[in-house]
Protein backbone atom coordinates (compact mmCIF):
# COMPACT_ATOMS: atom_id res chain seq x y z
CA UNK A 1 0.00 0.00 0.00
CA UNK A 2 1.45 3.54 -0.81
CA UNK A 3 1.47 4.92 2.31
CA UNK A 4 1.72 8.76 1.77
CA UNK A 5 -0.90 8.84 -1.01
CA UNK A 6 -3.53 6.57 1.91
CA UNK A 7 -2.28 9.73 4.16
CA UNK A 8 -3.33 12.82 1.60
CA UNK A 9 -6.86 11.25 0.15
CA UNK A 10 -7.84 11.23 4.10
CA UNK A 11 -6.12 15.03 4.88
CA UNK A 12 -7.93 16.04 1.99
CA UNK A 13 -11.37 14.26 2.99
CA UNK A 14 -11.06 16.74 6.26
CA UNK A 15 -9.96 19.55 3.81
CA UNK A 16 -13.13 19.26 2.09
CA UNK A 17 -15.49 19.07 5.39
CA UNK A 18 -13.55 22.59 6.13
CA UNK A 19 -14.09 24.23 3.36
CA UNK A 20 -18.18 22.91 3.34
CA UNK A 21 -18.13 24.70 6.62
CA UNK A 22 -16.30 27.71 5.43
CA UNK A 23 -18.96 27.79 2.77
CA UNK A 24 -22.13 26.87 5.29
CA UNK A 25 -21.66 28.69 8.36
CA UNK A 26 -23.14 26.60 11.09
CA UNK A 27 -23.67 23.71 9.28
CA UNK A 28 -21.53 20.58 10.48
CA UNK A 29 -20.17 18.52 7.93
CA UNK A 30 -18.38 16.25 10.50
CA UNK A 31 -17.69 12.72 8.78
CA UNK A 32 -19.29 10.01 11.06
CA UNK A 33 -20.61 6.36 11.51
CA UNK A 34 -18.97 4.14 9.40
CA UNK A 35 -16.84 6.61 7.74
CA UNK A 36 -14.92 7.41 10.96
CA UNK A 37 -14.89 4.28 12.07
CA UNK A 38 -13.07 2.48 8.82
CA UNK A 39 -10.96 5.83 8.40
CA UNK A 40 -9.58 5.47 12.03
CA UNK A 41 -9.45 1.47 11.85
CA UNK A 42 -6.87 1.98 8.13
CA UNK A 43 -4.97 4.85 9.81
CA UNK A 44 -4.52 2.97 12.42
CA UNK A 45 -3.39 -0.34 10.85
CA UNK A 46 -1.04 1.51 8.66
CA UNK A 47 0.62 3.35 11.23
CA UNK A 48 1.31 0.29 13.68
CA UNK A 49 1.29 -2.20 10.91
CA UNK A 50 -1.70 -4.48 11.92
CA UNK A 51 -3.95 -6.76 9.18
CA UNK A 52 -7.38 -5.88 9.57
CA UNK A 53 -10.31 -8.53 9.90
CA UNK A 54 -13.76 -7.95 7.74
CA UNK A 55 -15.99 -5.79 9.49
CA UNK A 56 -17.89 -6.46 12.49
CA UNK A 57 -15.34 -9.20 13.96
CA UNK A 58 -16.67 -9.68 16.71
CA UNK A 59 -14.15 -8.47 19.72
CA UNK A 60 -11.74 -6.81 17.39
CA UNK A 61 -10.84 -5.08 14.43
CA UNK A 62 -7.69 -6.26 13.78
CA UNK A 63 -4.77 -8.16 14.62
CA UNK A 64 -0.29 -8.00 15.22
CA UNK A 65 2.02 -10.43 12.84
CA UNK A 66 1.92 -11.96 16.15
CA UNK A 67 -1.76 -12.89 16.09
CA UNK A 68 -2.54 -10.67 19.09
CA UNK A 69 -6.33 -9.03 18.66
CA UNK A 70 -6.67 -5.45 18.81
CA UNK A 71 -10.02 -3.56 19.13
CA UNK A 72 -9.18 -0.17 17.89
CA UNK A 73 -11.63 3.24 18.90
CA UNK A 74 -11.96 6.11 16.87
CA UNK A 75 -13.46 9.31 17.84
CA UNK A 76 -13.95 12.77 17.02
CA UNK A 77 -15.37 13.54 20.09
CA UNK A 78 -14.37 13.00 24.14
CA UNK A 79 -15.75 9.42 24.14
CA UNK A 80 -15.62 5.84 23.22
CA UNK A 81 -17.50 2.79 24.34
CA UNK A 82 -16.85 -0.82 24.97
CA UNK A 83 -19.16 -3.62 24.36
CA UNK A 84 -16.33 -5.84 26.09
CA UNK A 85 -13.04 -6.40 27.24
CA UNK A 86 -10.35 -6.59 24.23
CA UNK A 87 -6.79 -8.38 24.50
CA UNK A 88 -5.35 -4.76 23.06
CA UNK A 89 -6.99 -1.46 22.05
CA UNK A 90 -5.73 1.31 20.52
CA UNK A 91 -7.86 4.72 20.84
CA UNK A 92 -7.28 7.75 18.29
CA UNK A 93 -9.47 10.67 18.21
CA UNK A 94 -9.43 11.83 14.58
CA UNK A 95 -7.97 15.65 14.06
CA UNK A 96 -10.10 17.92 11.77
CA UNK A 97 -6.98 18.02 9.30
CA UNK A 98 -7.23 14.21 8.80
CA UNK A 99 -4.37 13.41 11.46
CA UNK A 100 -4.74 11.84 14.79
CA UNK A 101 -3.73 11.42 18.21
CA UNK A 102 -3.25 8.13 19.98
CA UNK A 103 -5.28 8.32 23.55
CA UNK A 104 -4.52 4.81 24.38
CA UNK A 105 -1.91 1.67 23.44
CA UNK A 106 -2.45 -1.11 25.83
CA UNK A 107 -4.18 -3.75 27.55
CA UNK A 108 -8.03 -3.43 27.34
CA UNK A 109 -8.53 -5.03 30.42
CA UNK A 110 -6.89 -1.76 32.00
CA UNK A 111 -10.13 -0.10 30.27
CA UNK A 112 -12.46 -2.81 31.13
CA UNK A 113 -11.71 -2.65 34.88
CA UNK A 114 -12.71 0.94 35.71
CA UNK A 115 -16.25 -0.63 34.67
CA UNK A 116 -16.22 -3.34 37.35
CA UNK A 117 -18.94 -2.68 39.56
CA UNK A 118 -20.86 -0.26 37.12
CA UNK A 119 -24.75 -1.58 35.90
CA UNK A 120 -24.14 -2.22 32.01
CA UNK A 121 -26.18 0.86 30.40
CA UNK A 122 -29.35 0.08 28.08
CA UNK A 123 -27.60 0.18 25.00
CA UNK A 124 -24.73 -2.06 26.09
CA UNK A 125 -22.18 -0.58 26.05
CA UNK A 126 -19.71 1.48 28.94
CA UNK A 127 -18.44 4.71 28.07
CA UNK A 128 -15.39 5.97 28.71
CA UNK A 129 -13.82 9.63 28.55
CA UNK A 130 -10.71 10.73 26.42
CA UNK A 131 -9.08 12.33 29.41
CA UNK A 132 -9.43 9.31 31.60
CA UNK A 133 -8.35 6.85 29.05
CA UNK A 134 -5.41 9.37 28.50
CA UNK A 135 -4.96 8.71 32.37
CA UNK A 136 -5.10 5.15 32.50
CA UNK A 137 -2.74 5.32 29.08
CA UNK A 138 0.10 6.33 31.32
CA UNK A 139 0.10 3.79 33.50
CA UNK A 140 0.78 1.46 30.07
CA UNK A 141 4.40 0.68 29.92
CA UNK A 142 6.14 0.95 26.71
CA UNK A 143 6.19 -2.86 26.68
CA UNK A 144 2.78 -3.26 26.46
CA UNK A 145 2.29 -1.05 23.67
CA UNK A 146 2.60 -1.69 20.15
CA UNK A 147 4.88 0.01 18.29
CA UNK A 148 4.48 2.41 15.39
CA UNK A 149 5.98 1.56 11.82
CA UNK A 150 9.46 3.20 11.44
Amino acid sequence: MNHERFQSIVKSIYAAVNELEKMFPGRPFTPDGHLVGSLGECLVADTYNLTLMSPSTKGYDAITKEGKKVEIKVTQSKRVAFRSCPEHTIIIKINNDGTFVEYFNGPGEIIWKTFSGKKLPKNGQYQISLNKVSKLYERVPLSKRIPKNT
